[in-house]
C-alpha cells in the first residue's frame, strides 16, 4: 500500500497543536528521559514507541474508564486508547525532529460492526513506516520495525477491513470529536467511528 500524505509540507508533520502538545514541560521531561539513553533518532524512536505501548496501559485492557485524547493528558494519567496513545507516541517522536503522521484502520469489532483503529507513521530514511503503539496483550505482538510492518492487526479485506492510506498532520475529526465528547470510556465506546 502506498501511504499518501495528506500535505506536502513535512513540515507539518513536525508541528504542535492542542492535541499533540509537544511543548509541554511533562511531553519534554519524558522526552529528555527517554533520549538520555539513546545514541541517535533511529533508537530514540524505538524507545518512544516502547514507552508508549509498554508504559501506557489501553485502557480497555486495563479497565480504565477515564478517556485522554491530548498527548501530555495521556503521559500524566497513563492511559488511552489506541487514538490517545497515537497522540502520546506522534508528540514524543515530534519534539525530537522526527516526522510522524497519524494514521487508521478500519477493523471490525467484537460485534457485528466496524471500528477506526489508530496508529502512527515515522519518516526514516526518505520513507514512512507505520508503527502501532496500541500495545501488546495475549494476539497481539506490535514491535517497532522499518523493515516491514509489526502492527497489531492485519486488516482482513472478506471481513470489509481496510488500511486508510491518508497520512494526517492532526487527528482525523471523526476521531478528536469522539474522543472530546466522551465523559467516559462506556460512552466513546458507543460513539467511535466506525470508517473515515
Amino acid at each position: 500500500m502506498e501511504l499518501i500524505q495528506n500535505t506536502a509540507d513535512l513540515s507539518a508533520y513536525l508541528a504542535a497543536d492542542e492535541v499533540i502538545d509537544h511543548h509541554h514541560p511533562l511531553v519534554r521531561e519524558t522526552v529528555a528521559r527517554l533520549a538520555s539513553d539513546v545514541g541517535d533518532s533511529y533508537a530514540y524512536a524505538q524507545a518512544a514507541y516502547e514507552f508508549v505501548r509498554d508504559a501506557i496501559p489501553h485502557s480497555v485492557d486495563s479497565g480504565d474508564l477515564r478517556v485522554t485524547w491530548r498527548a501530555s493528558d495521556v503521559l500524566e494519567r497513563r492511559t488511552g486508547i489506541c487514538y490517545a496513545k497515537a497522540h502520546a507516541l506522534a508528540a514524543l517522536l515530534r519534539a525530537e525532529d522526527i516526522p510522524t503522521a497519524l494514521c487508521y484502520q478500519r477493523l471490525a469489532d467484537d460485534g457485528a460492526g466496524h471500528v477506526v483503529h489508530g496508529l502512527v507513521a515515522v519518516r526514516f530514511n526518505g520513507g514512512w513506516h507505520r508503527q502501532d503503539p496500541r500495545g501488546n496483550k495475549p494476539g497481539v505482538d506490535a514491535r517497532f520495525s522499518l523493515d516491514g510492518e509489526r502492527l497489531a492487526w492485519i486488516p482482513d479485506p472478506e471481513s470489509s477491513e481496510m488500511d486508510y492510506p491518508v497520512l494526517y498532520a492532526e487527528p482525523h475529526p471523526a476521531v478528536l470529536g469522539a474522543l472530546k465528547a466522551a465523559p467516559d470510556r462506556p460512552y466513546l465506546w458507543k460513539t467511535l467511528p466506525t470508517a473515515l
